[in-house]
């Protein structure tokens, strides 16, 4: 990431942005440089049209806060329009089949970004659409969040280290969170480490990605419930016990296999053995269960730029599939060169 204005790949290699299994290290660094260099520019007062006259159409099948923000103000941030398409609003996968639904709104909309329940859903609308669709989040993944979170760990990385030699632990459940934070710590040579209970360690579909990016770019991936692997963390990290895809579950379960072992509270932060050790968060939290307010807090934490972050990431995302990667870093250098 030596020069700031120059990508590596200046056209994507993918039309959608579905998975980040589907990007290789050197494409996954270019969303960051991007993503990082946009923020920069409009955080000094820069201003940006590059997007200008374009529609974002915004599928939910679920509420949202941090996508449906960041993605609106995103896209107004870069001269665009965002519609906001909320569950029920639209014939999606009801009277419409997803197909037809992707074919009509890509011929309205220049990108459509969904947040779906059911992975498949977002597999049928990138089939069927002509324009870009980005995956909001499905029951798989959350290619959105790893982009936002890998940018905040480059944000806070340990003076000194490299980030491949970058430890995150993971501790809790395998929510698709937790399986996508796995995916671009391991896509970066990280060290990941995802510290729960044996009945919700991450399956082997997900660790085969992992193993596979450790041998392509090195790192490590472990899934345990040994709190020693917690030992030499940089990055630790949880997400709810309990969430949007696992509804049959009573809470009453969760918390007698969760709690008080996976709590994130300054006992387990000790365990790391790293004063400076980060704590992050994908949120909403449910505060003082998976995690104490005195962590979430406290110095330490930051689940808050990580938020942030969030509108960081979907505005490199607009860009980069937007096919206005190059014409936004060169508006960018020429306005810093003035």
């Amino acid at each position: 990431m030596d020069n700031p204005y120059v990508l590596s790949h200046v056209v994507p290699t993918r039309k959608d942005y579905i998975s980040t299994t589907d990007f290789d290290q050197v494409e996954m660094l270019d969303m960051v440089k991007l993503s990082r260099a946009i923020r920069s520019y409009i955080k000094a007062g820069g201003t940006l049209e590059t997007l200008y006259h374009k529609n974002l159409a915004m599928i939910f099948e679920q509420k949202s806060t941090r996508t449906r923000v960041s993605f609106e103000v995103g896209m107004e941030q870069l001269g665009g329009h965002a519609l906001n398409l909320a569950p029920g609003a639209i014939q999606l996968g009801g009277h419409e089949t997803i197909g037809d639904t992707a074919m009509v709104v890509s011929r309205m909309c220049d990108i459509i970004m969904a947040r779906v329940d059911r992975h498949e859903s977002i597999i049928k609308l990138a089939a069927q659409s002509s324009v870009p669709v980005i995956n909001g989040m499905s029951d798989y993944n959350h290619p959105t969040q790893e982009l936002g979170d890998i940018i905040t760990i480059f944000d806070h990385l340990p003076e000194g280290k490299p980030w491949n030699q970058v430890k995150v632990v993971f501790v809790g459940d395998c929510t698709q969170v937790c399986a996508s934070l796995m995916m671009i710590t391991t896509k970066m040579g990280m060290n990941f480490v995802q510290y729960g209970p044996p009945s919700k360690w991450l399956s082997d579909d997900y660790l085969q990605i992992g193993r596979a990016n450790t041998q392509t770019y090195g790192g490590s991936v472990y899934v345990t419930d040994n709190p020693e692997r917690i030992q030499g963390a940089d990055f630790v990290y949880t997400d709810v016990w309990y969430g949007l895809y696992d509804k049959e579950t009573p809470k009453e379960v969760y918390m007698r296999e969760f709690y008080p072992k996976y709590q994130v509270n300054a006992e387990l932060m000790a365990l790391t053995g790293n004063p400076n050790a980060k704590f992050m968060h994908c949120l909403p939290a449910n505060r003082n269960e998976e995690v104490t307010d005195e962590i979430l807090d406290g110095p330490n934490s930051i689940a808050w730029d990580q938020a942030e972050n969030r509108l960081t990431a979907q505005r490199g995302l607009l860009a980069y599939f937007g096919g206005v990667a190059e014409a936004t870093l060169d508006k960018i250098k020429r306005q810093e060169e003035e």
